[in-house]
């Protein structure tokens, strides 16, 4: 029977709690000491927003834990992908990632960066790759997976949210976010079968695989990003991917079996997706609560309506297909100026300022002054200083990334990656990528923001 650790927490308890959560899920008998250890950090939205990344308090619960039981930091990482339209490097900052990865001294790897080498599909699974459900049909010439992965341990590091494409999301979603390169949104037509494909993938080429997943803050509606945050003050643990999701989705007041992936793969046997046979540790009551959230498709934002029409609606046809081609860039505009130029600052900002006034929301604002003792944060302080980008700073922020999603869309860069025109494009490449970069941000620009400035306020009533 797979086995989930489930505690409730409080910001002067939390790290003693993230220890005693990974020993009851048993996760030393997963994670070997002796191989290295991937944390795979969740960064769903480059600016804080509550529930929608890996939060400090949890990264730091987790690193202390393993130091703690004998763990070498020598062979522990911190572990990064990305995809078009997120900043990593802004998101590990801003949701105060890197400061705790930088104290311990660890290593901070970002997978899409020069030195890191990505392996076919086929060299790193073999014969496994005939059994996938759809990423051979999205992806007919193979795909390309991390090479530091084979062997490694992977802790998945997850928030409990809701997920406009997946009903719920977690550990597997998390693993979508790494072992894919910036093509993964290809597969968003066929998610659900995409996620238990990479499942495979995760128990064929790590040593170990586990996931830490924090609910201090759970986010409802139309999530990753766009959410209504909740302080709900429970973190959970497990070996078994597919039972630490089911778990979290019950919780969200959503049937597990009702969501494709968690079905998917408990009939295939990659995880147990059937709450009457997992078994909870800890304070069970808690695994009992029923939040009744909305979930993701009551009170969708414009942007996630659209992509419901695109992927599995009408405009399917039309549309999506341009999402494979060098016309694809349109959609990263659209994405950028409706979530970081639009929605978070004139929207976000108020549907999360409950959150950020509660002790959770204190103790992120006031991360880098407090100090800890072996439970926990004892003050997180009456007073906290406001989010470094938020407003009219996110705002103006939000062209540079707009900028970052234009120039580096691998549409635009994939000529430079082709292994046989290396060298031409040292020479002549980065200037042809940037002048069709600089035309399509011309073109789109304009467009986009008269259409959201039209939509700001239907979805400022909502």
């Amino acid at each position: 029977m797979s086995k989930v650790a489930v505690l409730r927490t409080s910001p002067q308890t939390v790290l003693a709690d993230y220890h005693r959560l990974l020993n009851l899920a048993d996760y030393q008998t997963v994670v070997t000491k002796d191989a290295d250890t991937a944390l795979k950090i969740n960064i769903s939205w480059h600016f804080f927003y509550p529930g929608s990344s890996t939060v400090p308090w949890q990264l730091e619960g987790v690193i202390q834990s393993m130091l703690k039981d004998g763990y070498d930091p020598a062979l522990i990482h911190g572990c990064h992908n990305r995809t078009v339209v997120i900043d990593a490097y802004l998101g590990e900052a801003e949701n105060k990632q890197v400061n705790v990865i930088n104290a311990h001294d660890l290593r901070n790897i970002h997978l899409y960066e020069d030195g890191e080498e990505w392996i076919h599909i086929r060299e790193a699974v073999g014969d496994l790759a005939d059994e996938f459900l759809v990423l051979n049909d999205v992806y007919p010439d193979g795909f390309y997976i991390p090479k530091r992965f084979i062997g490694e341990n992977i802790i998945h590091l997850p928030t409990v949210k809701t997920h406009i494409f997946t009903t719920t999301t977690g550990a597997m979603k998390n693993a979508f976010g790494g072992l894919l390169n910036e093509r993964r949104h290809w597969t968003h037509p066929v998610i659900h079968e995409t996620l238990v494909d990479l499942l495979m993938i995760q128990k064929k080429i790590h040593s170990g695989v586990f996931a830490v997943m924090d609910g201090t803050f759970a986010g409802d509606g139309p999530g990753p990003r766009c959410m209504i945050p909740y302080v709900k003050n429970v973190i959970l643990a497990s070996d078994d991917q597919v039972a630490i999701d089911a778990i979290a989705a019950k919780m969200m007041g959503v049937d597990p079996m009702s969501i494709d992936y968690i079905r998917l793969a408990h009939e295939k046997g990659l995880g147990v997706g059937d709450p009457n046979e997992i078994e909870i540790v800890g304070d069970e009551d808690m695994a009992q609560q029923n939040w009744h959230f909305q979930g993701a498709f009551k009170e969708m934002t414009f942007a996630s309506r659209m992509q419901h029409l695109i992927y599995w609606g009408p405009l399917k046809g039309p549309i999506e297909w341009s999402l494979k081609t060098v016309l694809a860039p349109w959609s990263y505009v659209a994405s950028v100026l409706y979530h970081d130029t639009f929605w978070y600052p004139f929207i976000g900002k108020k549907k999360m300022q409950a959150a950020l006034e509660s002790e959770w929301g204190r103790l992120f604002r006031n991360w880098d002054t407090l100090t800890p003792d072996e439970q926990g944060f004892p003050d997180v302080g009456i007073d906290a200083p406001e989010l470094k980008t938020a407003g009219m700073d996110a705002f103006k922020e939000s062209f540079r990334i707009l900028w970052m999603a234009i120039a580096e869309a691998p549409e635009i860069t994939a000529h430079r990656r082709r292994r046989e025109d290396q060298y031409y494009m040292q020479r002549h490449g980065q200037e042809r990528s940037k002048g069709a970069a600089l035309a399509i941000f011309l073109l789109a620009l304009p467009i986009l923001l008269i259409l959201i400035m039209r939509l700001r306020g239907k979805d400022n009533e909502s």
